[in-house]
Order: C-alpha cells, then sequence, then structure tokens
C-alpha cells in the first residue's frame, strides 16, 4: 500500500510541476521543463513514424462526379504505387456528394479486417471526422474533403520516405521561448481566409490575436480555433528562420485558452513543421501573411534533412 502510494504521490507530483510549466506567471522548474520538452519530442518522433503517419502518405487524387477507378495501373484516377495492389482493385462513385466504392471481384479490400465489397463511404469532413480506412495488401486509403473538393489520400506502410526516415532536429531547448502572450479578442470574431498549398482556401474563425515581445520587438500572431475543438488555440507562422534554417511554408503549434486575465503561454520549443515537409501530397495551409514574425524564432523543430 505505502509503495503505490508512494509512487502515485511522484506521479501527481511530476504532473502538479509539469502542469505550473503552462501557467502565466507560474515559477518553472527547469529540469522538469525541459523533461516534458525532450518527451514532447519523442512523442512527436513516434507519431511521424506510425504506420499510420505522414511519413506514410504516397498520393493524392482529387476525385471527378462519376466513376473513379482505382489500382496500380497508371490509367486509373487513383493510382496506387506499383507492385503494391492489382492493376484495377474497382472504383469509388461520387454521385452528389456521397462517396460509394464498389469492389473488383477477386480483389481483397479490407474494412476493420472485414472484406467488402460494396460500401457507402464517409470523408474526412474537412478534419472534423474519422474518415472509412480502406486497405490493400500494405496500402490504406480513405477521402477528404477540402475546401468543398473530395479526395482520396493513399498511404502506404512500406513507404520509401518512412524506410529511409533520417530523424529530426531541433535548436537547443531554451526557456526564452516559452513566451507570455496577452490575449487580445477580436468583437465580433473574424474570418481569417485560409489557402493551402494544393490552391484550395479555406474559412477559418480567429477569436483573436496574441501580443507579445521578443528581444524587445512588438510580437503578433492571429489564432485559430480548429473544427471541432474547444480547448485549444491553432498557432500558425513563419519568421526570419523561414526558408533557410526551418521550412519555408513556416510552422506550427498549440496553445491552451488564455486564463482569466487573458494571458497564454506560446511554447515555441514545440514548434513544429507542416506534414508537406515529408511528403508532396499533403495539404499544407499557409500561414497568412500577417502571421510572419520579423524576428528570428531559434526554438522548436528545424528543417527536416531530406530538403536540407
Amino acid at each position: 500500500m505505502f509503495r503505490h502510494g508512494f509512487a502515485g504521490l511522484l506521479l501527481l507530483t511530476a504532473a502538479s510541476i509539469l502542469e505550473s510549466c503552462h501557467k502565466p506567471g507560474s515559477k518553472v522548474d527547469v529540469d522538469a521543463y525541459r523533461h516534458e520538452i525532450e518527451q514532447w519530442q519523442q512523442q512527436r518522433i513516434a507519431r511521424t513514424t506510425s504506420d499510420n503517419g505522414w511519413l506514410t502518405l504516397c498520393g493524392l487524387f482529387w476525385l471527378k462526379e462519376g466513376e473513379n477507378k482505382f489500382g496500380s495501373d497508371s490509367s486509373n484516377e487513383i493510382v496506387f504505387p506499383a507492385g503494391k495492389a492489382p492493376g484495377i482493385c474497382g472504383s469509388i462513385y461520387l454521385e452528389r456528394g456521397t462517396l460509394r466504392l464498389e469492389a473488383r471481384s477477386g480483389v481483397e479490400i479490407k474494412h476493420h479486417d472485414s472484406v467488402v465489397t460494396s460500401l457507402v463511404l464517409r470523408s474526412d469532413e474537412e478534419g472534423a471526422a474519422d474518415p472509412t480506412v480502406l486497405t490493400v495488401n500494405a496500402l490504406s486509403f480513405y477521402a477528404i474533403q477540402r475546401a468543398g473538393q473530395l479526395a482520396v489520400r493513399v498511404k502506404d506502410r512500406e513507404n520509401p520516405a518512412l524506410l529511409h526516415f533520417k530523424g529530426l532536429e531541433y535548436f537547443p531547448i531554451d526557456l526564452k521561448w516559452r513566451v507570455e502572450a496577452k490575449f487580445e479578442p477580436y468583437v465580433p470574431q473574424k474570418a481569417l481566409q485560409i489557402a493551402s498549398v494544393v490552391g484550395t482556401v479555406e474559412n477559418d474563425t480567429c477569436p483573436g490575436a496574441l501580443s507579445f515581445e521578443v528581444d524587445g520587438k512588438p510580437c503578433r500572431l492571429d489564432v485559430v480555433i480548429e473544427q471541432g475543438t474547444t480547448d485549444e488555440f491553432f498557432v500558425m507562422f513563419s519568421d526570419e528562420t523561414s526558408g533557410k534554417e526551418t521550412y519555408k511554408m513556416g510552422r506550427q503549434l498549440y496553445t491552451d485558452l488564455p486564463d482569466a486575465q487573458n494571458n497564454v503561454i506560446l511554447d515555441f520549443n514545440k514548434a513544429y513543421n507542416w506534414p508537406c515537409v515529408f511528403t508532396e501530397y499533403a495539404t499544407c495551409p499557409i500561414p497568412p501573411a500577417q502571421n510572419h514574425l520579423l524576428v528570428r524564432v531559434e526554438a522548436g523543430e528545424k528543417m527536416y534533412a531530406v530538403h536540407q
């Protein structure tokens, strides 16, 4: 009893220390904070290299109304990697916004480990829903929706980008980049038009901006509340390291919501790259022009080695 109780006390103490790292105005335990960031980096690598991570993405195909054949044959609308699947596996029909799969006879297409021959598919609905994921051998594929357009995303758990992953590199962890910012709400909230690398434009809700200083220079970042979330801000930014030490399209991070005094911890040590740094088949947003910081943010994730 005592051993378990003591272990539980240690866990609660560690959790309390880490929680205090996120509270504006709180004294930060430097060792606990460094450990937290190192754990975050390890989790980032684990997500990136998982069977469903961005390194497995090997195709993106926009759907046309009507029949869209899929398989490894180059004549298909949805082309799977050569040698990974039959030449023609079946068709996905887009009919006035509804998606329907029809498998070709003799081709084993699975959904939740069950072979399917015909199935109505659900897209990810702009990231707000879990899509219907189908598999053929080492491949998985599912429908995504972006700015009202539907596409099929293809992943390969044996993708060369995953097999040849070179690891991630970070700037040194520095408490300087755990910035205390002030949230300045927009009344009413404003809409942000966010363009993407694939040419789509989406309207996001911007509740306000984070105002802070870096080396005495005033900085400001518009924030977004992502669809389906209510407990955090999503921050897109670029800075004077973008296109040099860091990815040219900028980086991203999340923050807790502001406290009662509208204070927010903006931790650039947790800034990380867009999926587009790993694959040409991602649909990454482009940070709005006003979110370019005229300072060097020497914190967080650096450019992925493949692009250097």
